[in-house]
């Protein structure tokens, strides 16, 4: 089972990622699933009735635009990192958190390696699926690399504004 980093801890995965070629047939009425969007797009009527929980996952190409409508249907959604160097899905977290109000968890699968955790959690990741071949233990601690920062971000406002209050 897989571990991830949520909320400050890391603990077992609980929800299904399921491949980009998924499809309903044989999908448990019951589990919590975080589905691809071509699949969301061709089937949302079924996947709303479900039981279980349902996310969404987007691919780096895929925006979030795209489900902001639909936003109020999930608990996760899941912002792929085909590659480290593939940073477009950091805007799409601060569009959902601050453009979408979006409060639900956000998190990000794909390549994701230590050093981007602290980075991620600025812009509105709240939980990491570190890559298989690195510990989450360690990764961990890359949250607390920077005591403080000075620009805004969907985390909390501008230094200036923190030492006014």
């Amino acid at each position: 089972m897989q571990r991830i980093i949520k909320n400050g801890q890391v603990i077992d995965e609980t929800w299904h990622l399921l491949d980009k070629d998924a499809t309903l047939e044989g999908l448990s009425n019951a589990d919590d699933l975080i589905v691809p969007l071509v699949l969301w797009r061709e089937h949302a009527h079924a996947l709303k009735v479900r039981d279980g929980g349902l996310g969404i996952w987007l691919d780096s190409d895929e925006e979030v635009e795209e489900i902001a409508g639909d936003l109020g249907h999930f608990k996760v959604i899941a912002l792929n990192f085909p590659s480290f160097v593939d940073g477009r899905h950091y805007s799409s977290a601060r569009l959902l958190r601050e453009r979408y109000g979006y409060q639900g968890e956000i998190r990000a699968v794909g390549d994701v390696l230590r050093d981007q955790l602290f980075f991620m959690q600025r812009c509105g990741f709240d939980a990491f699926a570190i890559r298989a071949d690195r510990d989450p233990h360690d990764a961990l601690q890359s949250l607390q690399d920077f005591s403080v920062c000075y620009q805004a971000a969907a985390d909390q406002p501008p230094l200036f504004r923190r030492r006014q209050g």
